[in-house]
């Protein structure tokens, strides 16, 4: 065994050890061709690889995100699904880019599953090809300003949120109303007459907020 240099020894520590980061998801699918020409659009990303089996995609300074691999023979999503993963999130930096990359999948024909303020934070929720859903939020408030806000009185009463209508919020801010009244939740309500438009999964919630002033 050779000799060790005391000074240059480790000692390995257990602290109350948290990642540093989170890496990447890996998504199995039949659909894969689909399912990459949906990634590469939802998220800007580019591939790092690519073949017939494995697509890496990035985008940002990761050397990949998400991969997904080509599993043809496997069966689709039961209905009602099963256990497993509800979504993935991603945030932008501001509500613009919130609300610009919203335009921008519109435009590509990728439409929104639901579009709710969760009080923390505001949401707009995809699905892909696999039925896998994908949250896009803004943070709407400091993690300090959340901690407050999951220990109040209304998310006791309703911890999921207050739908919105999208493209009612573009108007607002594109007209410059104040950004402290565009987080608010209740600010962009969909119309009465417009049904509302969520997963199925999802349990009954003060969807319009008439909790909120109680």
């Amino acid at each position: 065994m050779p000799d060790i240099d005391p000074e240059s020894s480790r000692a390995l520590e257990f602290p109350d050890v948290t990642p540093a980061a989170f890496a990447h998801a890996v998504l199995r699918t039949n659909k894969y061709e689909a399912q990459v020409r949906f990634y590469k659009t939802f998220l800007n990303a580019v591939p790092a690889f690519e073949n017939e089996f494995l697509t890496f995609l990035r985008y940002d300074d990761e050397h990949h995100r998400v991969v997904i691999a080509n599993m043809p023979f496997l069966s689709d999503q039961p209905n009602p699904p099963t256990v497993g993963l509800e979504h993935m999130a991603y945030t932008f930096a501001t509500l613009g880019e919130l609300l610009g990359n919203y335009r921008r999948l519109k435009a590509e024909g990728i439409n929104p599953v639901w579009c709710i303020n969760h009080g923390i934070t505001t949401s707009i929720y995809y699905a892909d090809h696999d039925g896998t859903l994908l949250e896009t939020q803004f943070d709407n408030m400091s993690v300090a300003d959340a901690d407050i806000f999951m220990k109040g009185p209304y998310f006791a009463m309703n911890p999921i949120g207050v739908d919105f209508d999208p493209d009612l919020l573009i108007e607002r801010y594109e007209r410059g109303d104040p950004m402290s009244e565009l987080v608010k939740q209740g600010s962009a309500l969909p119309p009465e007459d417009v049904p509302p438009l969520r997963p199925a999964s999802i349990p009954p919630y003060d969807a319009r907020g008439a909790l909120l002033e109680v």
